[in-house]
């Protein structure tokens, strides 16, 4: 069953220069107890995809056009006190920095408090014993002492299982993690995958994950979206997308990942950057790096196209394959 389905999605920012497509048509479903990873280079329009599902879009950023159903409920035609009951209680996200997301003169313990007041109704001496179980539950040592510190006082690790801690204390149905394992290092890293997984089949919650990380993807992802300046390039099962990728752009993505244990394993990179989003090619986006272009990916935009039920991909040709 679907929990939450988003069709042709347009996010734009109106800036002096011109209009910034950020999120350009990209449609997709998340299902119950899915784990769903998106993935792309910096500025392809993830984490704008997140805020958009949250309706966290400010000026000069406008959610032109498109739907965005939770459990049949079109979030984009509730009003701003109606979405505020949702964010947070039934969608919630950790953002990319949790050292800019949690207030600095403010305990992490009071962070965690005020969220649990405003949605489950607890009085203080009730939330606050719940946000000691949280930190508890998040691992992070001696709660009851942590509880009264501040952000800066809590390590990059600690930091981010708080920020976990209070995207959870609701049990929401869905829980949005941007970029959760970025600057920590390989240890941490794990624990906070493993974190986020447990608490996952815990509550029972549906996972979108934000990341430009392949290696996290492959241990977290039931599905896979890889999204490239605002559009999806292709979508599927994270088993076909790893062992057989149809997008020139997602084939490069995986030949630039270094494999353990092959020394002569040759790194492909992908040539070029990505085109400027006031200044985007006429046809395919990737057009300018992709080393099977031909005159009508300049020409024309692919379609998304569907190789099978779950598989499918934006690409003029059928016979391009490749690998991990």
């Amino acid at each position: 069953m679907d929990i939450l389905k988003i069709n042709d999605l347009r996010t734009y920012f109106y800036v002096p220069d011109g209009i910034i497509k950020a999120v350009d048509g990209i449609s997709f479903n998340l299902k119950d107890g899915e784990t769903l990873g998106i993935v792309g280079e910096s500025g392809s329009g993830k984490s704008i995809t997140a805020l958009s599902i949250l309706r966290l879009i400010s000026y000069p950023g406008k959610i032109v056009t498109g739907e965005i159903i939770f459990n049949g409920i079109d979030l984009l035609k509730l009003s701003n006190e109606e979405i505020r009951n949702i964010r947070g209680k039934d969608i919630s996200i950790v953002f990319q920095d949790p050292m800019t997301s949690l207030n600095p003169v403010l305990t992490v313990g009071k962070q965690i408090i005020e969220v649990i007041k405003l949605h489950q109704g607890f009085n203080k001496k009730e939330a606050k014993e719940k946000a000691i179980e949280l930190l508890n539950k998040v691992g992070i040592p001696n709660a009851i002492k942590r509880i009264n510190q501040y952000p800066h006082e809590f390590s990059g690790g600690m930091r981010q299982r708080a920020m976990i801690a209070m995207a959870l204390a609701c049990k929401p149905k869905i829980f949005i993690a941007d970029e959760p394992t970025t600057a920590l290092d390989v240890t941490t890293q794990a624990q906070i995958i493993n974190l986020i997984n447990e608490q996952k089949e815990e509550l029972k919650s549906s996972v979108i994950i934000i990341t430009h990380d392949l290696g996290v993807i492959a241990e977290m992802a039931d599905n896979v979206l890889i999204m490239y300046a605002g559009k999806v390039m292709e979508y599927g099962d994270v088993n076909t997308i790893f062992t057989n990728p149809l997008h020139p752009y997602t084939i490069g993505l995986l030949e630039s990942i270094p494999i353990i244990g092959k020394r002569k394993n040759k790194l492909i990179p992908i040539s070029g950057n990505p085109p400027s989003m006031l200044n985007l090619p006429k046809g395919c986006r990737f057009s300018t790096r992709c080393r099977y272009v031909n005159n009508i990916c300049i020409e024309k935009e692919p379609e998304l196209k569907t190789v099978n039920f779950i598989h499918k991909y934006a690409c003029h040709f059928d016979n391009i394959k490749g690998g991990s």
